[in-house]
């Protein structure tokens, strides 16, 4: 049982604080899971909702261009006078918020006719980018151009969406061109949360930058056509990845968009570190939490065990008292038999002899009467003193076997080896010269009896310590002491034999 087994308890509190940190561990590895998968969708859903706008909004400004153009062709428009041309070229989708000037561009590039003013402007926008694009190539369809900076800096940058003027014999007649300014991406991109360190980026198919967030004027029309992140878009309609940002060194989780049908890309770039700061503050209190109540768990096994250690000293100690002589510190009786049973047991399995010792302090009773109870209690302690020392093998048991009686059991020893060992006992306890008037030595002696199972068979342990009591009596008949080993004869003799003092 575990409360016999003060360790286990240890050993099993540190299990189940292993088992209770591999399940918080767990916890949190799923929790990182969910916080990631969380920024990768928003972060998706975000690049959707910015390509839907835009896609809807440029899908406008080129059914306008497309109506200019259709308007240009009729040939009717030239009869109308300027304001009535000018309201069927330009309706009210051309001059929507965020949309700047429709301009229509002859083969020179000469501004013929402008959604902002009538008559035109005097311009010439041969040198744009929308208009060379045009003239040289007749398959060219919507172009988007690169950025183009107004005077007073890039806050009013804008992006020109052109479509080209063709004459019935397919040659190149001009450019139809809409304005779009920059700032409506801008106010875009500001009305989501994407972080302390999140980004947002509008790029051309080519990699010229259009807009970013957080804004950074001075960024605008940069190519990032050789950067590794930019090159990791490709070709594909959309998708998102682990990456550096090429502007601020920044690992983001990047979800890009193409705007279908239009060379835009949209990127939506969230912070590796902001994806985890709500994780990170979660993952701290249950990792707290979790070191607390393991270190309570085993704290407390730690104590509970200290205790089950002391019960069982206790345990052990009242076991030892219980089997314990008050008086001579020896074995009691009850120890003794339980010794003797299991010896006996043990001898029976392997062969062995087994040897019993029975000892009597001669004329006693004479001691006591002359030098009082404290000096017989006395001088019973210096003889058990003298049987224990002639008991040091693990098996050997000397004990008290009531009064001036005491035992002592030889596991392995055969008649002649006890034989020696009681000689060397009984010169032992008359050396100790503890004076005795009434004693014809002076001295205070024993009388041992010996017997062993190698000198004869025994029904049981009782019976060869019968036998041993036995061999004692015979010597003390024979004059006290002295050892006597067992012979069957001995048996009559002790029970025709009245008490011995």
């Amino acid at each position: 049982m575990i409360t016999r087994r003060p360790n286990a308890v240890i050993v099993l509190s540190i299990v189940l604080a292993a088992a209770l940190t591999a399940v918080a561990g767990w916890v949190m590895a799923q929790m990182r899971e969910d916080a990631l998968a969380s920024a990768r969708a928003a972060a998706y859903n975000m690049a959707l909702l910015f390509e839907r706008d835009t896609q809807r909004n440029f899908d406008v400004y080129s059914l306008a261009l497309q109506g200019v153009i259709d308007a240009i062709d009729d040939p009717r428009l030239a009869e109308l006078p300027d304001d009535l041309r000018q309201s069927v070229l330009f309706d009210r989708s051309a001059t929507a918020k965020n949309l700047g000037a429709i301009l229509v561009a002859n083969a020179s590039g000469d501004v013929i006719f402008d959604s902002r003013a009538s008559p035109p402007r005097e311009l010439n926008v041969a040198d744009r980018d929308y208009f060379i694009a045009q003239r040289d190539s007749p398959h060219t369809g919507l172009y988007v151009s690169h950025p183009m900076m107004a005077r007073d800096g890039p806050d009013d940058a804008t992006i020109g969406l052109s479509r080209r003027l063709e004459k019935p014999d397919g040659s190149f007649a001009g450019v139809v061109v809409g304005t779009m300014r920059l700032d409506y991406f801008r106010r875009l991109m500001s009305g989501i949360e994407i972080g302390a360190h999140g980004a947002v980026t509008l790029t051309l198919a080519d990699g010229t930058l259009l807009m970013r967030r957080p804004y950074a004027p001075e960024m605008i029309g940069r190519n990032l056509a050789d950067s590794a992140l930019f090159q990791r878009f490709g070709q594909e309609q959309e998708g998102g990845f682990f990456g550096v940002g090429p502007v601020d060194g920044v690992r983001r989780w990047f979800a890009f968009r193409r705007v279908d049908g239009y060379p835009l890309i949209f990127s939506v770039a969230v912070a590796a570190g902001d994806i985890y700061t709500e994780w990170r503050a979660r993952a701290w209190i249950i990792g707290s939490l979790t070191a607390l109540l393991d270190a309570t768990l085993i704290a407390f096994a730690a104590l509970l065990s200290r205790q089950l250690r002391r019960r069982e000293l206790l345990e052990d100690e009242l076991r030892a008292l219980a089997g314990t002589d008050a008086l001579t510190a020896l074995a009691n009786r009850r120890a003794f038999e339980a010794r003797a049973d299991h010896e006996w047991l043990r001898a029976r399995r392997s062969g062995q002899p087994l040897a019993v010792m029975m000892l009597d302090v001669d004329r006693f009773k004479p001691y006591n009467d002359r030098y009082g109870h404290a000096a017989g209690d006395a001088a019973l302690a210096a003889v058990a003193r003298a049987i224990g020392s002639h008991a040091r093998r693990p098996g050997d048991c000397a004990a008290r076997y009531g009064g001036e009686e005491f035992v002592l059991l030889l596991p392995e020893t055969n008649a002649a080896q006890a034989l020696a060992h009681a000689e060397k006992l009984r010169s032992a306890i008359e050396t100790l010269d503890i004076p005795h008037a009434d004693s014809p030595n002076n001295v205070l002696t024993a009388s041992v009896g010996v017997a062993s199972t190698s000198a004869s068979d025994f029904d049981s342990w009782r019976a060869l310590v019968e036998a041993a009591d036995a061999a004692l009596y015979t010597a003390k008949r024979a004059g006290r002491n002295r050892v006597a080993v067992w012979q069957p004869s001995f048996a009559r003799e002790h029970h025709n034999a009245g008490p011995e003092l």
